[in-house]
């Protein structure tokens, strides 16, 4: 293998696949990055056996070939690469990393015993606008309870609909559903639970970037992918296991109807909710009491220790009196 590659794409390639990869003593190459050299591109590829994800950087390859390298190590050192072209040659395990100013080699491993990363094995894909959708995921990718009990509902449930896509999330107390309006070219509805790790990862992985996002489907894997700016070719691309099951019928739990609304200063809400909290106690409950006479919400809370707080707030309400207490964690959360 030999490359030369401009210093800022290697450490762009690098800073994205290191943020996956394992300690596992049972398998060491779990903690190394693939290198591949073809034609145009320098790919980079690290998995953790659940996910899994590749780089391809535009690079001029002299002579096409692959190795493994630790990427504890790599990753390390990228911060002191220049942005000017590296020099990269693999042989006999042994990665050179070259420059004008300085000359590196790093130990690598044999690359055949790297894990075969799942590859797309399908034309059918839907677009998504990146930013919307790593914005929602990121409202909701932190509320699944994890329980191994119940598997179905430690991930986020995803909806892709002909005109819209809704992201679901649940720890059996709480309940977050977003939805993203777009147009697609599917047919018919497509569904899928995705693991929380593989939320989080996607979040990390694709949340600054801008322009459209690909997905692609099968049974119990899905592929998220962006594309070189230059060329039409992956430049990223994200592959994870789903969760396997059926997600709960959550929309037979939000009900129907509704006896009471109110419409109120959303800032000014969450301001003195913040207050009442430092008096909740150990159950978390602040207690609210909406009048609608007097157009107002009245905000309690008391611990046995601490002492109590009451305050109020205008706002618009239609419907009954209602006295009713949360968890102000929760509703602090879906407020925001």
């Amino acid at each position: 293998m030999r490359v030369i590659i401009l210093g800022s794409k290697l450490k762009e390639a690098v800073n994205v696949v290191s943020r996956i990869s394992i300690k596992s003593i049972s398998l060491p190459i779990l903690q190394n990055v693939l290198i591949v050299s073809e034609k145009n591109f320098l790919k980079l590829s690290s998995t953790d056996l659940e996910t899994g994800i590749t780089f391809w950087a535009l690079s001029k390859t002299e002579k096409e070939g692959k190795i493994c390298v630790p990427l504890s190590i790599f990753s390390k050192l990228i911060s002191f690469f220049p942005e000017t072209p590296l020099n990269l040659e693999g042989k006999d395990f042994i990665l050179n990393i070259e420059s004008e100013v300085f000359s590196i080699k790093i130990k690598g491993t044999n690359p055949e015993d790297f894990p075969i990363i799942p590859q797309i094995n399908q034309k059918d894909y839907i677009n998504v606008n990146c930013e919307k959708f790593c914005e929602a995921l990121s409202q909701i990718y932190d509320i699944p309870s994890g329980l191994i009990s119940k598997p179905e509902i430690s991930g986020v449930f995803l909806l892709f609909h002909p005109e819209f896509l809704k992201l679901v999330a649940t720890d059996s107390f709480r309940l977050f559903e977003r939805t993203i309006f777009l147009k697609t070219n599917i047919q018919k509805e497509i569904s899928f639970i995705l693991p929380q790790k593989a939320a989080k990862e996607i979040i990390s992985i694709f949340g600054q970037k801008e322009g459209e996002l690909r997905f692609y489907f099968s049974p119990n894997q899905i592929w998220i992918e962006t594309l070189n700016e230059e060329l039409s070719h992956p430049k990223i691309q994200f592959t994870s296991r789903l969760i396997e099951g059926e997600y709960p019928n959550y929309q037979e739990v939000i009900p129907k109807k509704f006896e009471t609304e109110v419409v109120f200063l959303k800032d000014e809400f969450l301001e003195k909710l913040r207050t009442a909290s430092l008096f909740s106690g150990k159950n978390n409950e602040v207690k609210l009491i909406i009048i609608p006479k007097e157009k107002k919400i009245e905000i309690e809370s008391q611990s046995p220790d601490l002492g109590e707080y009451k305050s109020f707030i205008n706002g618009e309400i239609k419907g009954e009196e209602l006295t009713i207490s949360f968890n102000h964690r929760f509703l602090t959360k879906g407020i925001s």
